[in-house]
């Protein structure tokens, strides 16, 4: 029985920690081997700075954040190089000011891991724009890059005539102008007209993610309303987890293995805003070797008979292809 396609998920996702100098500098990723990413998400643990998103795709110096609905913004003091092995600093504050503590996500583009950049410019008809997963995307995220536009998502748990949005905690709404009602295939996503996503002579930037065995999952579970909450099974010992309540308004919570290095996993950033990191003993989720289980009774993570959608990358797939099995930590 194969278990995974992917044995070693640090060839396409890292985490990385690190303290601020104000001096440029290289960031060397952590894992077991090199990697060098094409996607790039920083936030500063300690300090209120922006969320911060770099892709290979649109070019090293150009930046967005995840907690507004602003436009892309460009410095070449933000990040300077993608490196075979991690990335090069500026000297910008909100990704390297002297002291602060920051974390770097990462990923890696590729088929074979599930997740795919495209760019395309607007042109406010419906359309099918093509990508490059040869599967089809159980998640996308889409930005206007030259205009102040909402962070507008595609979940295959919602289906494809809603859609809910990363920069602010909204509930899933219905709208047939952001996908056309067309889910995407494994070639093409469709866009309808909404200037979010297909706005006349506008750009754009769409990240999609399928599933991959072992590696990747997009979900959702429904709230217990307890501290013995749901268990949330991915088939592999998550790494990273962002999730949110997508039946009401709440914020969408991050939570990776990095900065809490241990089962009951406090140390939470939000996506939506650029408040520091909450570490709350109340608040936590208890990682597994086969995913995650919910240890709150809190609204943001396990309102009784409320809908949560959650993407998770892993650590280490449940049983490796040679028959290893993962462990909790």
């Amino acid at each position: 029985m194969a278990y995974t396609t992917i044995d070693n998920p640090e060839l396409y996702f890292q985490t990385k920690l690190y303290t601020g100098t104000g001096n440029s500098h290289a960031i060397t990723l952590d894992g077991s081997e090199n990697m060098q990413p094409d996607w790039v998400w920083i936030k500063c643990r300690d300090d209120s700075h922006n969320h911060q998103v770099f892709d290979s795709v649109r070019g090293v110096h150009k930046r967005m954040r995840t907690d507004t609905s602003g436009a892309e913004t460009e410095s070449s003091e933000s990040l300077k190089s993608f490196n075979t092995d991690g990335f090069t600093l500026g000297t910008q504050a909100n990704v390297n000011n002297s002291s602060n503590t920051f974390v770097a996500w990462n990923w890696k583009e590729s088929a074979t891991a599930g997740f795919d950049i495209v760019s395309y410019t607007g042109n406010d008809t419906a359309r099918t724009i093509s990508h490059s997963l040869s599967a089809v995307p159980k998640m996308m995220i889409v930005k206007c890059r030259n205009v102040g536009k909402e962070w507008t998502i595609f979940h295959a748990s919602l289906g494809n005539g809603k859609f809910i949005e990363l920069d602010n905690g909204s509930a899933v709404q219905t709208a047939t102008n952001r996908w056309n009602d067309t889910s995407p295939t494994s070639s093409v996503f469709t866009v309808g007209v909404d200037s979010s996503v297909n706005g006349d002579t506008q750009t754009y930037i769409a990240y999609l993610f399928s599933e991959k065995k072992g590696f990747s999952k997009m979900g959702s579970y429904v709230g217990n309303g307890n501290a013995n909450g749901s268990f949330i099974f991915t088939g592999f010992k998550p790494s990273w987890i962002m999730g949110k309540k997508s039946s009401g308004s709440n914020n969408w919570y991050m939570f990776d293995t990095t900065r809490n290095p241990f089962n009951l996993t406090t140390k939470k950033l939000r996506a939506d805003t650029s408040d520091t990191e909450d570490d709350n003993t109340s608040k936590a989720i208890d990682i597994l070797s086969n995913g995650y289980k919910i240890k709150t009774a809190d609204e943001e993570f396990n309102d009784s008979g409320e809908t949560y959608i959650f993407m998770a990358f892993a650590e280490n797939p449940f049983v490796t292809s040679g028959g290893v099995p993962a462990t909790a930590r």
